[in-house]
């Protein structure tokens, strides 16, 4: 290992948790890396399950309406945990970060927060909105076109204040369909487990809260995007956009790229490749 290697935080996207990366970390410990993965707000540890899904009988409308018990977590409690449990980590230094998907709106936030905490921000397929947009909106670009996740939701979000996925569903094509999305290369064993650990409910208050960028704060930060080709939850033309948008706001600091021929978890599809890419990164 570098004597200049920092240390390596990963954080998840929506309904997911730090669990997610638990094959990229161990292939990094074995090569003497120091790397640990940490929860988002309102996911993982702390998440809070909506009783709809598992009273019983089942009450579909009941999965519609009720209120999420997250509904409270915004893109400002996000930042502020991440920012210290970026600092809890680095122990006064810099931290290279890798967020996926919705983590990395989070990333983003955190990164403008605490610039010098992040020796360098790596998105995996990861929501990089541009300067006061929400990645809600990101995610109705026609850049996004053919996604499967948004038609997965279950819910209107402005009700409930979170992102409902069904999880007990018993619709074989809705599960097909939720797997497709966010597991497409991953072995099917290994989907149906990651299924399993997933958290019903993504606080809409990340989706739409937003980041005023400063050429002294994230424009700072020296970042890499990691694309995913055969993404069905990120489409490839947003995650370009995300690259172009940035480089010309921040020409001085463009965008550095890599790419994976996976789908949208190749923490899961191929941790070996991840960690040996972003070892190298940081």
């Amino acid at each position: 290992m570098s004597a200049r290697a920092t240390p390596l935080l990963f954080l998840h996207g929506n309904w997911h948790g730090a669990w997610c990366w638990t094959e990229v970390i161990a292939a990094l410990a074995a090569s003497g890396r120091s790397a640990v993965a940490v929860d988002m707000a309102g996911h993982g540890l702390r998440a809070r399950r909506p009783a709809c899904l598992t009273s019983r009988p089942f009450d579909a409308e009941a999965l519609a309406t009720e209120v999420s018990p997250v509904a409270d977590v915004d893109l400002d409690q996000a930042g502020d945990l991440l920012v210290a449990q970026i600092k809890r980590v680095g122990r006064g230094g810099p931290v290279t970060v890798v967020a996926h998907s919705m983590g990395g709106t989070v990333l983003t936030r955190a990164a403008e927060q605490a610039p010098e905490s992040v020796a360098h921000a790596v998105y995996l397929s990861g929501l990089m909105p541009a300067s006061d947009v929400p990645a809600l909106a990101c995610l109705r670009l026609p850049e996004n076109a053919g996604a499967l996740v948004q038609s997965c939701v279950r819910a209107d979000p402005a009700a409930i204040g979170a992102l409902r996925l069904d999880l007990v569903s018993g619709d074989a094509a809705y599960r097909r369909q939720l797997l497709d999305a966010l597991y497409g290369d991953v072995d099917r064993a290994v989907a149906e487990a990651a299924f399993g650990l997933l958290t019903p409910d993504a606080p809409i208050g990340i989706v739409r809260g937003t980041t005023t960028l400063t050429r002294s704060g994230w424009g700072s930060v020296p970042r890499t995007y990691i694309t995913c080709a055969r993404d069905m939850a990120v489409r490839p033309a947003l995650q370009r956009k995300f690259i172009s948008d940035a480089t010309v706001a921040f020409p001085d600091n463009p965008t550095a790229v890599a790419a994976l021929d996976s789908s949208h978890s190749p923490f899961l599809s191929m941790p070996g490749q991840v960690a040996d890419l972003v070892a190298e990164l940081g």
